[in-house]
């Protein structure tokens, strides 16, 4: 009897040893699995960060493309109107009738001088010169921020340079 109780111990003993050892080697297992799954979301998490970056640069740099752009139209958009002043005056712009009714009062008064005529032309032409500015800069300025719009609701595949 006590071979026996002996016998069954000593299993019963050797159960829970194997028991505790396969317990211990599911939990490692456990451990390299879940270590290599952080792992590989680690590595995914940084190539979307990387990807997400680029595209933060290349959006960044068509901005800066059209923002260069916008100023180089701002720059240019300053001599237009001493251009228009010069082609109002040497006759090679002519303006719309629109624009010299304005003036109708003045030129149509008995007491205008040859003068005030001339001083008046002159300022037509100035007149005109800067309205033709505001134009072109307000279109340059529109189409600037459509740009930007554009660029911004663009798919960011495509917007590469």
């Amino acid at each position: 009897m006590i071979r026996v109780l002996i016998a069954v111990v000593a299993t019963l003993l050797w159960s829970a040893v194997m028991f505790g050892a396969g317990w211990a080697w599911r939990g490692d297992r456990a451990e390299v699995k879940t270590a290599t799954r952080d792992a590989g979301d680690a590595k995914g998490e940084a190539k979307a960060q990387a990807g997400a970056r680029e595209i933060e640069h290349t959006q960044g740099q068509v901005l800066a493309n059209i923002g260069a752009k916008h100023e180089e139209d701002r720059t240019a958009a300053q001599a237009v109107p001493a251009a228009v002043v010069a082609g109002v005056r040497d006759g090679s712009l002519q303006l719309r009738d629109d624009l010299a009714t304005c003036s109708t009062d003045l030129l149509s008064q008995a007491v205008a001088g040859t003068i005030e005529r001339d001083a008046h032309a002159q300022l037509r032409a100035e007149v005109a010169g800067a309205v033709v500015q505001v134009g072109r800069d307000a279109d340059n300025h529109v189409g600037a921020a459509q740009a930007v719009i554009e660029a911004d609701r663009a798919d960011p595949e495509q917007a590469k340079p």
